[in-house]
């Protein structure tokens, strides 16, 4: 029989490959998030779009991972990761290869259907697998190292993606991208575990225990019985927490796909004349920072053991960013452009403390509905914005085309972009109501009796 010491190391080596698969997961769902930014005028040219039937087909994508977010919650706590995340990956790259493949608009919305079904529950599986395979103190920190991962499918959806579409063609670039996503499904599905009890591995609350001698070596915890989906939700619902929680998320995230998924490289070619690779070159400036502001935050936060004072600074920092995009007299020089680009991504830090602040006010039983129900706001916030960006577009259109894309005025979109700049202050406002929580869970442990474990001395 394995000593503890042993029994330890085992867990604390398998979780990185666990982690790992479901992080190239995750680099898909982000990947797909803002990949139709880089295609924006092949596609309003291929079906004659306007910028709100495109901001339809890009919000597609959010309008069902918002809609999934609180059974995608459901079925992290349930059937688990494993399945949940390999089954969603399959789906997303079925649906890439639909949406490559697309004789029409309404083929092209159902393979965006697809996308947005398979990747709404990538993020979920990964959280709650962290909550079973990480300690509490290295949550932000290994969040902040998922975003990172997640987070380069947004450079690889930026200057790349434009190279790759250049060489093969937007359609092709799609259908090899969906193949892809199959593979990683079914590294999932191998080597992908809910939980290191599965191994045969103690919990990761035991090895919590032990390192602070609240529990003997010797002894294990028995599993609690799950939460019913009725009884998590009237939790969640009931928390004071949830509503802010809710708003702030859903204007972070929101404004920011509006930028980095949908709008930012027309508005780059259209109101700086920059060509494709050029405008790229920008949103990879975002991607960048958004890769940095997940381990950024997430060490910080961790190490200064405080959630709402970082998350107040990335909040403002954003912010700040918008103000100025908007404000600006005239346009922008490109250098500052570059940098405010940078720094919209760079803010993203915010929304994942909101995820952490999700997890350390609910008990750990209903991480995943919690979570879900947090996320469903900024999915929210996606879809939403992208939408209502597009008809002001359309609203302000002057009527002037360029081989069959309508072309938008700086006026229009400064309008546009100043509902991100509001949505985002409203976010702020809601952040101020947050607990500081620090670094730990600051819910009843067992607020629902008759799952309550009994330890085994």
């Amino acid at each position: 029989m394995e000593e503890p010491a042993e029994l330890r190391a085992r867990l604390l080596r398998r979780r990185w490959l666990v982690w790992g698969m479901l992080a190239l997961s995750f680099l898909i769902v982000f990947f797909h998030r803002i990949a139709l930014a880089v295609v924006a005028d092949q596609l309003m040219a291929e079906w004659s779009l306007t910028a709100s039937a495109l901001g339809n087909l890009g919000a597609m994508y959010f309008y069902v991972y918002t809609i999934m977010q609180i059974p995608s919650g459901a079925l992290a706590d349930t059937l688990g990761p494993r399945v949940t995340a390999s089954t969603g990956t399959l789906v997303a790259g079925i649906g890439s290869v639909v949406f490559g493949l697309a004789p029409s608009f309404g083929a092209a919305l159902f393979g965006r259907f697809l996308v947005g079904l398979g990747v709404s529950v990538i993020f979920l599986s990964v959280l709650k697998v962290q909550t079973e395979w990480f300690r509490t103190r290295e949550f932000a920190t290994i969040t902040g190292l998922t975003s990172a991962v997640g987070n380069s499918g947004n450079a690889l959806a930026a200057t790349p993606l434009a190279w790759l579409v250049a060489a093969i063609g937007w359609r092709f670039s799609f259908v090899v991208v969906g193949i892809l996503g199959v593979l990683v499904a079914a590294g999932c599905w191998f080597f992908v575990r809910n939980r290191p009890e599965d191994l045969g591995l103690p919990s990761i609350t035991e090895i919590e225990a032990w390192e602070d001698g609240a529990l003997s070596s010797a002894c294990r915890l028995p599993p609690a019985r799950p939460v019913p989906l009725r009884q998590a939700l009237a939790y969640v619902t009931r928390s004071s927490y949830t509503l802010p929680l809710f708003v702030g998320a859903f204007g972070l995230n929101g404004s920011l796909m509006v930028l980095s998924a949908m709008w930012g490289i027309p508005y780059l070619m259209q109101v700086y004349g920059l060509n494709r690779a050029q405008a790229s070159l920008y949103t990879l400036g975002t991607a960048l920072g958004i890769m940095l502001a997940g381990p950024l935050s997430g060490l910080i936060s961790d190490r200064l053991r405080r959630r709402r004072g970082p998350l107040l600074a990335f909040t403002a920092l954003t912010l700040f960013a918008w103000v100025v995009l908007v404000a600006w007299p005239g346009r922008l020089p490109l250098p500052l452009l570059r940098f405010l680009f940078f720094f919209l991504g760079l803010g993203s830090g915010g929304y994942l403390l909101i995820m952490c602040l999700a997890k350390e006010v609910s008990p750990h039983a209903i991480a995943g509905v919690a979570t879900g129900t947090i996320n469903t706001g900024s999915c929210l916030g996606a879809a939403v914005l992208q939408l209502l960006v597009g008809l002001v577009l359309d609203a302000t259109w002057d009527g002037r085309l360029v081989v069959g894309v309508r072309l938008y005025s700086p006026t229009s979109y400064r309008l546009g972009f100043l509902l991100c700049t509001l949505v985002v202050a409203v976010s702020f406002l809601a952040a101020l109501r947050l607990p500081e929580t620090h670094a730990r869970n600051i819910a009843p442990e067992y607020p629902f009796p008759e799952r309550e474990p009994l330890r085994v001395d």
